[in-house]
């Protein structure tokens, strides 16, 4: 794959090194921070129920936040990297404001924190600055009846829902160690590929500077997970991918994409919202389902006695395949 001309390849790789770097050495100082002031969650899928430091959304934060200023500043003093940097900004600041409402729920605490319904609220105030500058395309292709101009309404009215869709999408298929940013690599490593070749700088560098944090985030978060992300990390991968969906024209990937979220809200809706994701855990270190069900996690352990990496090495497994299958309908134009 060749870059399009505004995308140095170096810029890129700096803007992922910058993300990368910082969350992973900030990430440590953060366990020992948080799990000192008392801030933990249980681990649900282990017998013991550890208590492990959360808010890692934190680190993710701020790694992500040096990779857009690296770009921002190869944009403006380089030109290696020729940026529309209002939208940049205005994506920023959308992922930062979604970020920043799950760090309040991770701290009122677990069962105790933002209700459904203000889960459904707030994140529509963090889409304003994407709906301030009219980011993405208003039209839209329907087969069969052509192209439609949406007008202000795509502003007012789609991406919000995009946004706050998202967010709390992802935050329902959870709660093992490594499936939240595990399956957020694979899924925004896909939308910055396509971004690359569809020749959109923006969602690309927005996309670069998630995975490098995800993927350093993910040293301490997977098995046995030293540090939770808590929903300040999940509702900000869904924002991610929302926002790099919009800034980068490609809605109908990012919808396709997120398939499995799809169906885990069918789930939960079926249970009205009440069920949980987790396990119950075995003596042999397996996992059994909840016998009530109410997760795609569940109906994976009903199919055989897997332990907690098992189920979430399935998961990545399932992701990718749907991520390459999006990708090719892409690739050729099936989109």
């Amino acid at each position: 794959m060749e870059l399009q001309p505004d995308m140095s390849a170096a810029s890129v790789a700096l803007v992922f090194l910058g993300s990368f770097l910082l969350t992973y050495f900030i990430t440590p100082i953060m366990i020992r921070r948080i799990g000192s002031r008392g801030l933990t969650g249980r681990d649900m899928n282990k017998l013991d129920k550890q208590e492990i430091p959360e808010m890692g959304g934190i680190s993710i934060m701020l790694g992500l936040s040096l990779g857009i200023i690296s770009a921002i500043f190869i944009s403006t003093y380089t030109g290696f990297l020729r940026l529309d940097l209002t939208v940049v900004l205005a994506s920023f600041l959308t992922i930062l404001l979604v970020g920043f409402i799950g760090v309040i729920d991770d701290l009122i605490g677990w069962k105790k924190g933002i209700r459904q319904w203000q889960h459904a609220l707030f994140p529509l105030f963090a889409a304003f600055p994407l709906m301030a500058i009219n980011a993405g395309t208003t039209t839209i292709s329907v087969p069969l009846f052509g192209t439609f101009s949406l007008g202000i309404l795509y502003s007012l009215i789609l991406v919000p829902i995009g946004i706050t869709g998202a967010s709390n999408a992802f935050n329902m298929l959870a709660g093992f160690n490594g499936l939240e940013a595990g399956l957020g690599v694979i899924i925004v490593s896909t939308l910055s590929l396509i971004a690359a070749l569809y020749g959109k700088p923006e969602a690309l560098v927005i996309g670069v500077a998630v995975v490098g944090a995800l993927l350093a985030f993910l040293r301490y978060n997977w098995f046995p997970a030293k540090v939770f992300g808590g929903d300040s990390l999940t509702m900000m991968i869904g924002a991610s991918i929302a926002t790099i969906s919009i800034v980068g024209n490609m809605e109908k990937v990012g919808v396709a994409i997120i398939s499995l979220y799809w169906l885990e809200l069918l789930f939960k809706a079926r249970h009205r919202f009440q069920s949980e994701s987790f396990g119950i855990p075995q003596k042999d270190g397996t996992l059994a389902p909840d016998p009530l069900g109410g997760s795609l996690t569940h109906v994976m352990m009903s199919l055989g006695r897997f332990t907690e990496q098992t189920v979430v090495l399935n998961f990545l497994a399932l992701q990718l395949l749907i991520s390459v299958v999006v990708f090719l309908m892409f690739y050729f134009k099936l989109f």
